[in-house]
């Protein structure tokens, strides 16, 4: 007998599965309408469903809490479902709102993503609901069509002010590849990202923190870049040519805001540049580009914390072509570019360096592009 049987007392309709994500390069890009570069992790989310003929929704994590959460999908209320099951909830709000009526269904969630990693365990959930959700009641959602949905839910319903990077990076994201992102339009090409074949690994340190104040942190740096946009007349900081950042920068008197400009164009000129070499087969230059992007995300973004420093520094200094921060900041997780015969020095120097900080150990464990948003055989 299955979990979600001995929960819910019938067999499920169908399996799903959507993967969490790092993000190689393009930072706080998203949500400018700039670019980015994510990957897919092999750790997922899987819902199994069973469709109802009533309007009830009853959720089950078998992660988080000890029992079901029974909702009406008539009473959906952003900020009234609190905890892990206001994204699934979510999902069903903005599917219900974009003129879809669902039937009920239970629902019974698994997932490997980490929480509070900065690896989207978030949008795994959504989309993966989604994805079921779409299934189940026949909406023939495609990939991005999922992704605004499920930014949707974490927007309006849950109140996190994202952008769509990591619901797109779980509802599109190809084996072997990393995503070449337009978020303007969705717009994306799959470029192949193949460590191994050149002697590289993608290392991922999971910090284990953070730090409280991320939430609010972000949104205001969202409300910075809208600030920036606006003084420099253009719809998006996307819209500021980098070979136009100096004379942009003058124009703008709040200090804050300047730097946040400057990361958001010269974060963009990094993704492309990142490309063009991935592109090119030099994949060993991407370093510097990744160890750059962190100093910016640390400097002008103020979004790093001191465990991610360390977690950079450390992994550097210790062999690393280059190394960043990845998802929105304040903690979570950082990676990691290391030629595979300095895979062991590396972790081992990290680990150290945290246990002699007085820091939990770290989780250290290599990211190997997986497949997006899937239904399972059953």
């Amino acid at each position: 007998m299955t979990d979600h049987q001995r929960e819910f007392g019938v067999a499920p309709d169908g399996a799903w599965s959507a993967p969490g994500r790092v993000n190689l390069i393009g930072e706080h890009t998203d949500y400018n309408e700039g670019f980015v570069l994510p990957l897919a992790l092999p750790h997922s989310a899987v819902a199994t469903v069973t469709a109802r003929d009533d309007r009830t929704l009853r959720l089950r994590s078998r992660d988080v809490g000890d029992r079901v959460v029974e909702l009406s999908l008539d009473r959906l209320l952003p900020g009234e479902v609190p905890g892990w099951a206001a994204y699934p909830a979510g999902v069903a709000w903005a599917l219900e709102r974009a003129g879809h009526r669902l039937r009920g269904a239970d629902v019974f969630i698994a997932s490997e993503v980490p929480t509070g990693a900065g690896l989207s365990s978030s949008a795994a959930l959504e989309v993966v609901t989604a994805l079921a959700f779409s299934d189940l009641n026949g909406l023939g959602l495609t990939a991005p069509e999922l992704a605004r949905i499920g930014q949707l839910a974490e927007n309006d319903f849950v109140g996190m002010p994202c952008g769509i990077l990591d619901q797109m990076a779980s509802a599109s994201c190809a084996e072997g590849h990393v995503l070449h992102l337009d978020t303007r339009d969705l717009g994306g090409r799959q470029v192949p990202f193949d460590m191994a074949a050149e002697g590289l690994r993608l290392l991922v340190v999971d910090t284990r923190v953070k730090h409280a104040h991320a939430d609010g942190a972000y949104g205001r740096r969202r409300a910075e870049c809208e600030a920036g946009a606006a003084a420099l007349g253009v719809p998006f900081l996307r819209d500021v040519p980098f070979d136009g950042l100096a004379a942009a920068l003058a124009r703008i008197d709040d200090e804050a805001v300047r730097r946040r400009v400057r990361h958001v164009v010269t974060e963009d000129r990094r993704v492309a540049r990142v490309v063009a070499l991935l592109d090119a087969g030099r994949a060993r230059e991407i370093g510097p580009l990744l160890t750059e992007g962190h100093a910016s995300l640390r400097d002008d973004f103020e979004v790093s914390c001191p465990e991610l420093d360390l977690a950079v520094d450390t992994a550097n200094a210790a062999g690393a072509l280059g190394s960043r921060m990845t998802g929105g900041g304040f903690g979570g997780s950082a990676i990691a570019l290391v030629p595979e015969e300095s895979v062991a020095a590396v972790g081992k120097a990290v680990t150290d360096a945290f246990a002699g900080a007085g820091l939990a150990a770290p989780r250290i464990f290599e990211a190997v592009p997986a497949p997006g948003a899937r239904r399972l055989p059953v």
